[in-house]
């Protein structure tokens, strides 16, 4: 007898758009600081626009983490000190159970990758090259300042390699296991031969998530033209 798969309609269209725009933004940012920046003429600009791509993707990652889908939430995703502690004690012992967000480490792990990715984007803000890119917010707290956070900025720069470098592990680790986390990023849909443990209903309309999402769109395309013009 064959086993029958459940699916589960994980991520919305607006959380996948978010990760492929971010993903985009983040590969533009490091590729115009890490290389000649070649084909862009002035390569620190365009990644300060990265930047503020960044800061506006993560204002939206915001907003729809408190308003947004179920599984988009916080609250989906976000265990306990204990209850994560016995999952990675279940991990060790491979008798996890599945999840359909992310579990109990993942999502502790999106968190610090998100608040290292926001760090990122607002001392960006405060930093000059003395060159040719003046941050929107340089100088205001003084020179001394604006020196701490270059230094920070690039530390920080090096640990959002190591993050990325851990989550794509996780990824492929995943896929080991049988769950193909990438098709689902790019469908919204994952496939469990169990009801996952953490599965629940959408208790919003989709009207009322299509006009969360709008505002959340203009209030986040709101920041990126403030800092962009």
């Amino acid at each position: 007898m064959r086993n029958t798969k459940v699916a589960v309609d994980v991520w919305d269209i607006w959380i996948r758009l978010f990760h492929w725009g971010l993903v985009a933004a983040v590969l533009i940012s490091f590729y115009t600081t890490k290389t000649s920046g070649m084909p862009f003429l002035f390569p620190i600009d365009v990644h300060a626009q990265a930047g503020y791509l960044v800061l506006g993707l993560l204002v939206f990652r915001l907003i729809w983490g408190l308003l947004g889908s179920v599984y988009a939430r916080f609250s989906s995703f976000l265990y306990s000190p204990s209850q994560t502690a016995a999952y990675s004690k279940a991990l060790l012992q491979r008798q996890t159970s599945a999840y359909a967000s992310h579990n109990p480490l993942g999502g502790w792990m999106v968190v610090i990758m998100l608040l290292s990715l926001g760090f990122q984007a607002v001392s960006g803000l405060f930093l000059s090259d003395d060159i040719f890119f003046q941050g929107p917010l340089y100088g205001l707290f003084g020179q001394d300042i604006s020196g701490q956070l270059r230094t920070l900025h690039s530390l920080n720069s090096d640990l959002l390699l190591i993050l990325i470098g851990l989550h794509l592990v996780a990824v492929a680790m995943h896929r080991l296991l049988g769950e193909r986390l990438l098709a689902a990023m790019l469908s919204g849909t994952k496939h469990f031969f169990q009801p996952p443990i953490d599965a629940r209903n959408e208790p919003l309309t989709s009207s009322t998530l299509h006009l969360r999402a709008i505002g959340a769109i203009l209030i986040a395309a709101g920041v990126v033209l403030w800092l962009w013009f």
